[in-house]
Order: C-alpha cells, then structure tokens, then sequence
C-alpha cells in the first residue's frame, strides 16, 4: 500500500498552521480500479497548494471528493472547518470551483453569465449587477462584457470562468489545471491572478501538470503516484530530495586547472575542456566551501556554473520517465535550475 510522506511546517509559536483543507487517509476505488490509497494533506489559509501527477493519477478525484463532488470510499477531510461527508452544504457555502472544462455558456454574453451565477448565489438584482461589474472589470473584461462568450479567446473564457467562480465570494478555491491549452501571456495573466487571489487571503488548491507553473504559484506541491503521495513539500524541498546537483567550474589555464583539480575532492575530470564538476546541493553554504578552497589556493576559476534538479527531475524521479508532464515553452527565458557566474 502506497505511504504518504508528510512534511507540514509549524508556526513561529511551534504550533501547526490552522488548515484550510486537511485529508487523512483518504481513499477512492472505481470498480478494481483503486485512485487514492489513503492520502493525507494539511494545507494552510491563505496558500497555494499543488498537486501533481500523470494523467490518471487522481487528482480531478481528489478535487471531486473535497469540494463534495463525489464521495469517498473512506478517509475523513475538512474544508474551511466543514467535515465533507457530514456538512456538505457548509463546505459547498465556502468553496469556489473550476474545473478543467469551462462553465462558460457560449451562447450568452459574458455579463449574462456572471449574472447568472449571481442568481445561483440568490443575490438580489441589484447586488448582483455590482459584483458582476466589479468582477469583470477586475479580470479585464468589461469591453467584452456584452458580447457572446463564444466570441471569446480561451484565455479570456478561462478568466470569466475564475470570475463566475468568485461571484460567492469564496475563501477556498479548487482550480483543476486551469492554463491548460492557454497560451503563454494568457497563462501569465492566469498566475497573476492567483497570485492577487492568495494576496487576498484566499486558499488556492491547484492540480496542474505544468511543473513551471507549480513551481512559480505554490507554496508546497504535492507529487501524487500510485494512488498515494509520493513526496510533499515546498519547491526547494523536493528538488533536494534528488541527486545530481554539481558546481561546474571551467578554467582557460592548464596550470590553474590542475591547481584546481589537487586542492578539491571528490570532483569528476573534463581534461579536454578544462572542467571540474564538483557534486553539490546548490546551497549558499556548499558554494562558499568551494570557494573558500579556491581562495586558500589562490586559484581563479574562468567560469563557475551551478547546477541543481528541477521540478523536472522530482516528477521523473518520483514517477518514472513513462508519463512526461506537458511543459509550456521556456524558449523565452533561461532554466530556473542552471545559474553561470563569470
């Protein structure tokens, strides 16, 4: 039976952070089928909570069963202090909602949309008309807020559909991989969103399988596999778990290079392009030994490169090379993982 690793950071008073949403031993079958195999989470206020795995994994079920979609097969959970098989409608009241397919109905315009969401809200009219204005202006649609949904661009749909969402005013909201297929402004524009959303005080639990996106918007990720939580952490954190970080450093002088290659340990030899490749986590501390060792040399290197894991290598090294995650394009900006000083 797949373990859930469990890594939840205390308060500066040593106390567990209060939980927006907590899950322990949560379980779903479908037939023989087994998704979830007793997983626990504990995600605090005002975060933004990943969780990552291949297609199949079973992350739209671990949203399904939380915001009450579907039941679990065992397990207990709590979102926003409502137990979710006992007070469903109190978790219903605090949560928002969306999914991987839009909720937007093409055949009327933007406006009559939020306005529709409003009346499921049971907002009177006129409280309804000021949230959908105000919404809309805040997601940059009020010029288009007359015209059909379906005249929409997908980036745009995607944000009248986190619009519609917020129109309860919710504290807690499940965003089930909501950039796929944007293009790369359009998802900019999605993160920061988010981002203002959790500046409000707004619990965010995002599935996605973009890693850079994880990387970029969460506070702890989780990498589900197997039916269980493989590993959970922050971003750094995970990265640490896997091998295979090294400083690279290049000298131009043959003398200066073997000077290099007698006063470090434990380094693999490029001869021919006068490297060294020391292993290293990539931290300020494993850095400055290497160069404290230099110094006491009095040796220069031409060029020194650090090199740590990405979310990349957690996902492969957490799940096997089988199922890649989709990537969005990075041709428009350097590797977060590799950093060159010259």
């Amino acid at each position: 039976m797949p373990t859930s690793v469990m890594s939840t950071s205390s308060g500066d008073d040593g106390r567990t952070p209060s939980a927006a949403i907590s899950a322990a031993g949560l379980r779903k079958s479908y037939g023989d089928k087994v998704v979830l195999d007793g997983i626990d989470l504990h995600i605090p206020a005002g975060s933004v909570f990943a969780l990552l795995g291949p297609n199949g994994a079973g992350k739209t079920t671990a949203v399904k069963i939380l915001s009450t979609l579907v039941t679990a097969d065992g397990g207990q959970a709590q979102v926003a202090g409502h137990d979710v098989a006992r007070s469903p409608d109190g978790v219903r009241a605090a949560i928002g909602v969306t999914g991987q397919f839009s909720a937007v109905d093409g055949l009327i315009t933007g406006e009559e949309n939020m306005l529709l969401m409003a009346d499921l809200h049971h907002l009177s009219r006129r409280e309804g008309r000021r949230v959908a204005a105000e919404l809309l202006e805040r997601f940059d649609l009020t010029e288009a807020a007359k015209k059909p949904a379906s005249t929409y661009s997908g980036g745009m749909k995607r944000r009248l559909d986190i619009a519609m969402t917020l129109v309860g005013n919710p504290r807690i909201i499940f965003l089930d991989e909501p950039t796929t297929g944007l293009d790369p402004r359009s998802r900019h524009t999605m993160w920061q969103i988010i981002r203002e959303l959790v500046t409000d005080g707004v619990t965010v639990f995002l599935t996605t399988q973009y890693l850079e996106e994880a990387d970029e918007l969460a506070d702890r990720i989780a990498v589900l596999h197997n039916a269980g939580i493989a590993a959970e952490g922050t971003a750094d954190e995970l990265k640490r778990m896997i091998p295979g970080g090294h400083v690279r450093l290049r000298f131009t002088e043959p003398a200066a290079y073997r000077s290099a290659a007698a006063a470090l340990s434990d380094i693999t030899r490029d001869d021919e392009a006068l490297a060294l490749r020391i292993p290293s986590d990539g931290s300020q501390r494993a850095l400055r030994s290497i160069l404290d060792r230099l110094d006491s040399a009095g040796i220069q290197a031409d060029e020194l490169t650090v090199h740590t894991p990405d979310l990349d290598d957690v996902f492969f090294a957490l799940t096997g090379p089988a199922e890649a995650p989709t990537q969005p394009s990075r041709s428009s900006r350097p590797t977060q993982s590799e950093e060159t000083v010259r």
